[in-house]
């Protein structure tokens, strides 16, 4: 790998957690009420959003915040859906598009609500600006802080004692929209203007090319919408191509920003975790484990990608020139352990062992790193299935910080790690052997297998990114990818919440000499020793049916 990019990856990770670090102090104070002096400005727009809204700034118990979270999600996908149906009708639609089918509908709507951001669409094709703004990159909003707030009420169950309450929903929402997501995309939506990033609300331009042939050059409000996408890992891209395309990542500043929004707010959140429970050593050792199971990956991508297919060496088909290796690989990388599901490169191009990496970090739960939210109380459920194996070990029942894990809460997380693990591999046996599967691939043989098992961890995943060249705007197959991303996130999500409003309700008790410390250096390895083994012994037949084959096939000179 060339010395520069080494100084690249190096520059990378200090900027990330030096940024992290006061960004996940600002996380900690905002969500526990008490926003830093520089943003007290704000507060009355928080009484009056709240007081316009109806709410009543009490305590709920977890149930009711479940309840709460649930139906607001439900109306911001009826509102959504309602939109992209009606597009044609609506204003903010220069170039007259009509409504989208019902099931192309169905699956954005219920995409953008669960955080996946998944397209069967392109963007600057088939969405107005009113669709995109209004409809969209709200909901990359809301959804990114629904995600926040249950890690509220997670730091909460774990921290208070025998209080059972576990914050409340509308106020938490709020919270995190004004003090935390509306900033920081002002912010950035400037920066990234500032070096071409489009914001227009204008018609397409129409221009003549050097050949004498027209051409349309889309615009829109592209700048202020790829702000929030990367910052709450949504990834849905304005164009279709998403950050491959020239309009929305134009230069090499912008491509380091967008790479490091991407794994901005997953790692300041295990900062502010650790501030919110008072334990900063807690929210460090649940960091290192995810850069202990991140770190390897990247470099097996990485060595891969530069390595490449024998006597050919590093390829650049599917990766963008302006940014070449190794930066669409760390893009690639990251943007599937964060949940994020941008793109600067088209995935289906990388080696096997890159798209090994890129699905190993989707089918685990996304956990390492994961989105916003999503990625710590996923690895939360972890923790939780590591501390009954610990007191397994050592014949104690196990706890966490002092709240005993019992049958309730480890069924709980056997719940939310089983069935998604599931849901995808029986959607990839289907999709291998039925003619609505089959006709939308583009690949055939152990890349044909990659490629639908990573559409099925994206979606489950609720990551959002595809491997590339797969049909998936059919009735269909929208409509199973949007059941996929709805189970995906809320088997997920009930659950936290459940065990965080059980643990709420139960005494703290005294640290002893036969108590496991969870802030240690055996805790870390044996929390990412976990999720790997789990991950193996879930899914490494069709790894080994899907990438592994491609890759011993490729050695041998075959590709497909």
């Amino acid at each position: 790998m060339p010395r520069n990019d080494v100084l690249t990856l190096l520059v990378y990770f200090i900027t990330l957690i030096s940024l992290s670090i006061p960004l996940g102090y600002l996380i900690s104070q905002v969500l526990q009420g008490k926003p830093p002096a520089y943003l007290k400005w704000l507060i009355p727009v928080e009484n009056l959003v709240l007081k316009f809204s109806g709410t009543i700034d009490q305590e709920q118990k977890a149930r009711s915040y479940l309840k709460d979270l649930l139906l607001f999600n439900l109306m911001g996908f009826l509102f959504l859906f309602v939109i992209l149906v009606t597009q044609g009708a609506l204003p903010l639609n220069p170039q007259n598009y009509p409504g989208l089918t019902w099931h192309l509908a169905f699956n954005t709507a219920m995409s953008f609500v669960t955080n996946t951001n998944w397209q069967a669409y392109s963007g600057e094709a088939s969405l107005s600006n009113f669709s995109q703004m209004v409809g969209l990159t709200t909901q990359n909003f809301l959804s990114a802080a629904t995600g926040l707030a249950v890690i509220a009420v997670l730091a909460r169950g774990l921290s208070r004692k025998m209080d059972g309450r576990v914050g409340n929903f509308a106020t938490d929402l709020v919270r995190s929209i004004i003090y935390i997501f509306l900033p920081l995309s002002f912010v950035f939506s400037l920066l990234f203007v500032s070096q071409g990033v489009v914001q227009s609300l204008a018609d397409f331009k129409i221009v003549t090319t050097l050949e004498g042939a027209e051409q349309i050059i889309p615009t829109g409000a592209a700048a202020s919408q790829i702000a929030i996408k990367q910052l709450g890992t949504n990834g849905g891209g304005f164009f279709g191509v998403n950050s491959a395309h020239p309009f929305e990542n134009p230069t090499p500043f912008t491509n380091f920003l967008q790479l490091l929004l991407i794994l901005l707010l997953p790692v300041s959140q295990v900062f502010a975790f650790g501030k919110m429970l008072n334990r900063p050593r807690q929210g460090y050792a649940i960091l290192f484990s995810m850069f202990l199971l991140f770190i390897p990956l990247l470099g097996l991508a990485l060595y891969s990608e530069h390595t490449g297919i024998p006597e050919m060496g590093a390829l650049l088909e599917g990766k963008e020139l302006r940014f070449g290796v190794t930066e669409s690989t760390l893009w690639g990388v990251a943007t599937s352990a964060a949940s994020n599901g941008s793109v600067n490169s088209m995935h289906s191009s990388f080696t096997p062992m890159a798209g090994l990496v890129f699905i190993f970090q989707m089918i685990t739960g996304e956990v390492i790193f994961g989105g916003v939210g999503s990625g710590l109380y996923g690895m939360a459920l972890y923790i939780v299935i590591t501390l009954f194996l610990a007191g397994l070990m050592v014949g104690r029942s196990p706890e966490w910080l002092g709240k005993k894990i019992e049958a309730y809460e480890i069924k709980l997380a056997l719940y939310a790690l089983l069935i998604p693990g599931a849901l995808i591999l029986v959607g990839v046996c289907l999709a291998a052997v039925m003619p609505w599967g089959l006709s939308s691939l583009s690949h055939g043989g152990p890349h044909g297998l990659s490629e639908l098992l990573y559409n099925f961890a994206s979606t489950v995943g609720n990551n959002g990114s595809a491997f590339g060249g797969f049909a998936a705007n059919t009735p269909i197959i929208n409509s199973i990818f949007g059941l996929c991303m709805l189970i995906g996130r809320f088997i997920v999500i009930i659950p936290v919440i459940l065990i965080a409003g059980s643990l709420g309700n139960k005494k703290t008790t005294p640290a002893s000499a036969g108590t496991f410390p969870t802030d240690g250096v055996i805790f870390i390895v044996l929390l990412s020793g976990v999720v790997v083994i789990f991950g193996a012994l879930t899914f490494f037949p069709v790894l080994a049916l899907g990438p592994i084959a491609e890759h011993l096939l490729m050695l041998a000179g075959q590709t497909f």
